[in-house]
């Protein structure tokens, strides 16, 4: 079992390019990725936009058209999967249906030549860490969704392995098991320091799981930074979009720092050395109805209900800014008011 003084080795795959006969747009456009020593790193995106093609490169279960997979630094592009030193936890456990779950943990370490009785000793120590000690002799059929997979999870983590991928292992579990496996997989990742790649379709899985958050798109790496810094300053309003944030408003920075728009000039944080053309965000959570300083004024367009908060759309002279307000007085579409855009959650993206 990895002790935790031992380091974890890290993850880059660089320029990987993935094509197939018959298509002429790259699945995977000279990817690049990094995943620092036993950090975990999240691979978000749509679907079909390439995140379990990156797995199989990362894994070795595909050969890239162009590029290298590096482990610890040691170039394994041409390494077989066997002898690479990753294991991967799919959305569906795909549990040995005939081994009990201690069995099906031990399984790695029969492998690789253990006894059996000296296997399962180390596969229960793993079924511990997965709070499933009480179940060790029961058979995948046996076991809830989320049972078994927390044997793959323990089952992956038995392995040993210099990388960790997850291919979305969450997504077909329901909301409470979904946060009470995240949590367990946030511990066991800070526990054993294990360089992890989680690819995941779910901002909120990415951001409360994630040191670092990549959003691919179309084959490509658009942005890769912790998750505050994504979320805070997106590279571009592709990116921003993804995110959740809608309002871009067009206009320029000038020399002096403010952003000249039809709204007149607006304050910007120091941290924007940006110049010229470009669009102004503000992520709705940060949006609120005020007066005075940092206000706009807007026109209400479409209200509705999100859970406790209400989504607001209001229109203004550079065009729509969009909210998600606090639970309180709700404005009726057509009413006339004034937004609040913090000057600190202000950003520039250009054109």
């Amino acid at each position: 079992m990895r002790t935790f003084d031992e380091p974890a080795p890290g993850l880059r795959l660089a320029g990987i390019t993935v094509t197939y006969p018959g298509h002429p747009d790259p699945v995977l456009d000279e990817l690049g990725l990094e995943a620092a020593d036993g950090s975990l790193l999240a691979l978000l995106g749509p679907s079909g936009c390439g995140k379990t093609t990156t797995v199989q490169i990362a894994a070795g279960l595909l050969a890239p058209s162009g590029g290298t997979v590096h482990l610890g630094g040691r170039d394994v592009t041409r390494t077989p999967p066997e002898r690479r030193g990753t294991t991967v936890v799919f959305q569906q456990p795909l549990l040995l249906p005939h081994n009990t779950a201690l069995d099906n943990v031990a399984f790695p370490a029969r492998m690789r030549g253990q006894s059996r009785r000296q296997a399962r000793t180390t596969a229960l120590q793993y079924l511990e860490r997965v709070g499933l000690t009480a179940l060790a002799d029961r058979y995948p059929r046996h076991l809830s969704g989320g049972q078994a997979q927390r044997v793959a999870l323990a089952r992956a983590l038995a392995a040993e392995p210099q990388v960790l991928l997850l291919d979305e292992p969450f997504s077909a579990l329901d909301t409470g098991l979904r946060h009470t496996m995240r949590e367990l997989l946030a511990t066991l990742q800070r526990e054993l320091r294990i360089t992890t790649l989680l690819v995941t379709h779910d901002q909120t899985e990415a951001a409360a799981l994630a040191d670092t958050v990549a959003l691919l798109h179309c084959g490509r790496v658009l942005q890769q930074a912790p998750p505050d810094d994504l979320y805070a300053r997106p590279a571009s309003r592709t990116v921003a979009r993804f995110l959740g944030c809608h309002t871009a408003l067009p206009g320029s920075v000038l020399a002096d720092g403010n952003f000249d728009c039809a709204l007149g000039p607006l304050a910007l944080p120091d941290t924007i050395r940006h110049r010229g053309p470009g669009h102004l965000l503000v992520r709705p959570e940060a949006v609120s109805i005020g007066t005075g300083r940092d206000t706009v004024a807007a026109r209400v367009r479409t209200v509705r209900r999100e859970g406790a908060f209400t989504a607001l759309t209001a229109d203004t002279d550079s065009g729509p800014v969009h909210a998600l307000l606090q639970p309180g007085h709700r404005p009726t579409p057509g009413e006339q008011t004034r937004l609040r855009l913090p000057v600190a959650h202000r950003w520039v993206v250009s054109d």
